[in-house]
């Protein structure tokens, strides 16, 4: 892997990649994290009893959408045609908490980790805003990729080949 930062031009200025002569291929991401919270909380949200709605439903929809959007929230990231974007939860009763998974896919010049990672973040947002009448201090954390394929740097998963 190379350590230059694609971003900066050999004067240090900020621009973004040009991806003109990059073969198209099909690109993966999977990013994931996690928000935490009281029991009180974690158990309103599992029996359903939030009262704006259908928590995980809405932020389902929250992260789709801002996976479509990540071109225009993170400056320097082109938009990408995506062809698939899925955003899963798993509850976890014993730590109080919601694990949350995203997978974009996308058949083009340049990687949809960004999207994977916008994903993640903004459903996570959405499970806060949804609940945080009732818990102000729920914590969001460990949004990370877990592994994206495709591209010339082939293959990468998190805890591999001295990943963190």
């Amino acid at each position: 892997m190379s350590n230059d930062l694609t971003h900066f031009d050999a004067q240090g200025q900020a621009h973004m990649v040009d991806v003109a002569n990059k073969a198209e291929t099909h690109r993966v991401a999977i990013a994931e994290g996690r928000i935490s919270m009281q029991p009180s909380t974690f158990e309103r949200l599992q029996r359903g009893l939030a009262s704006k709605g259908d928590v995980l439903g809405v932020a389902r929809l929250a992260g789709i959408m801002a996976a479509k959007q990540t071109g225009t929230l993170i400056p320097l990231c082109h938009p990408i045609p995506l062809t698939h974007v899925a955003v899963e939860f798993e509850l976890d009763a014993t730590h109080h908490a919601v694990r949350c998974r995203a997978t974009t896919e996308t058949v083009g010049r340049t990687g949809v980790e960004m999207e994977a990672m916008t994903a993640v973040s903004v459903a996570l947002l959405t499970i806060y805003d949804m609940l945080k009448a009732v818990d102000k201090g729920m914590v969001i954390d460990t949004v990370r990729l877990l592994e994206k394929r495709g591209g010339k740097s082939g293959h990468w998963r998190a805890g591999e080949q001295g990943n963190h």
